[in-house]
């Protein structure tokens, strides 16, 4: 990484204005708040939301405007077992040239008693992108400039399906995935990319379409799926994407993440310890944009997303969380009770088979974490790379895992 982008990194900023008010609403059930005495009371109300923006600065993009959404709600407002659906909407719009935007929704969805759920991803970008080539080795080398960068024009519309197994806590599904990406505008060391070329790029740019069709089967006795204090969560999903059904390139992925949550009540009412696990693979001819990437604000923060990509990728990472306890009797203790902090370490491990891998990846950071409506946190984190020697920071609505 050059050095003007590691210092201009640790000097990003983002000024967080909360439209909605930290007096959110609340319900008295346990899937909603602090299981009591930390409930902090509030009048019945379905329907919640909070939204953060302001303006920032990045290396990459210049001056921005981004900030998040957060929905919450129960498909069946009478069903008080039932916990809460999440939507958590985020979206950033760049001023560098030229002006770019990227909006992003994650559901987590619960119907019927939790009978189904509908999970996923959808994704709309229109702004800069960079890539550095596959592999390690490669990956090292290169400095993140106008040499890596390309425009990117993206949808993704990417549902995934889930359906209980009787009363058990196995869930089974189909997933869907369709991405149509527009590369424009490829940077110097993109047009010379053997991958690239290779995949039908050139000078002018490339379009890729990918439609995939795939399983999923989970297990899942997390307490609160978008902040869990305990439990465990478990999955496994396969895609194809086959031409037949429209992909331009035909591939297939394979990933697995396990996570677990365990509750430290000697160090504080509201204090858990998580890690996870997970692997991630393709296979076939893999869109260079769809390679398994290492760095992410789900994983390990601290690391350019697409910096380190390959076939294979392999992440280890824990995490305490601890919320703040200072009473719920008067207002301040109640603002100052939704205050609370994370810190984590990992490693990840890249390569070009499920394997083999190159390289060990380290990581470490902390973050801040405000409790915008019950069990459902804002977090700013700070995360490091060793290797690169360099700090980023992140923003998100939920936890990263």
């Amino acid at each position: 990484m050059n050095k003007k982008s590691k210092k201009a990194s640790i000097l990003a900023l983002l000024l967080c204005i909360s439209i909605s008010s930290f007096a959110v609403p609340s319900v008295k059930s346990s899937n909603d708040s602090i299981s009591s005495p930390d409930s902090i009371p509030h009048k019945e109300k379905n329907l919640r939301f909070s939204i953060l923006g302001g303006p920032g600065y990045t290396p990459d993009y210049g001056f921005l405007v981004g900030g998040a959404a957060l929905f919450t709600f129960r498909t069946n407002k009478n069903d008080t077992t039932l916990q809460r659906s999440v939507l958590p909407f985020s979206f950033g719009l760049t001023f560098a040239k030229p002006i770019g935007i990227n909006m992003m929704l994650k559901p987590q969805m619960f119907f019927n008693g939790d009978k189904w759920r509908l999970f996923g991803q959808y994704v709309y970008k229109n702004t800069n992108d960079n890539y550095y080539g596959i592999g390690y080795s490669t990956n090292k080398h290169i400095d993140r400039g106008e040499q890596t960068k390309y425009f990117s024009s993206l949808i993704q519309i990417n549902p995934v399906f889930l359906f209980r197994i009787a009363k058990t806590p196995f869930y089974v599904g189909p997933m869907v995935d369709f991405i149509k990406e527009h590369i424009k505008d490829p940077g110097s060391y993109i047009v010379k990319d053997p991958l690239f070329i290779k995949q039908g790029g050139d000078s002018t740019g490339l379009k890729l379409r990918s439609v995939g069709i795939g399983g999923i089967i989970s297990y899942d006795t997390r307490d609160v799926a978008a902040n869990a204090y305990k439990g465990v969560y478990f999955e496994m999903k396969a895609y194809y994407y086959p031409k037949f059904i429209g992909s331009d390139l035909e591939f297939s992925t394979l990933s697995i993440d396990y996570r677990q949550y365990l509750k430290l009540p000697s160090l504080g009412k509201r204090s858990v310890l998580s890690w996870t696990a997970s692997s991630k693979n393709a296979f076939g001819n893999v869109p260079f944009t769809r390679y398994p990437l290492i760095g992410s604000p789900f994983d390990l923060r601290g690391y350019y997303m697409g910096q380190y990509r390959d076939k294979s990728t392999l992440v280890a990472l824990a995490e305490y969380r601890h919320m703040f306890n200072f009473g719920n009797e008067t207002k301040m203790q109640r603002f100052w009770s939704r205050f609370g902090y994370a810190a984590w370490g990992g490693v990840g491990f890249l390569g070009p088979n499920p394997i083999k891998y190159d390289v060990a990846l380290p990581n470490f950071g902390a973050g801040i974490r405000i409790e915008l409506q019950p069990r459902m946190n804002f977090r700013f984190d700070v995360g490091y790379s060793p290797v690169d020697k360099q700090t980023l920071f992140y923003f998100n609505m939920t936890e990263a895992f």
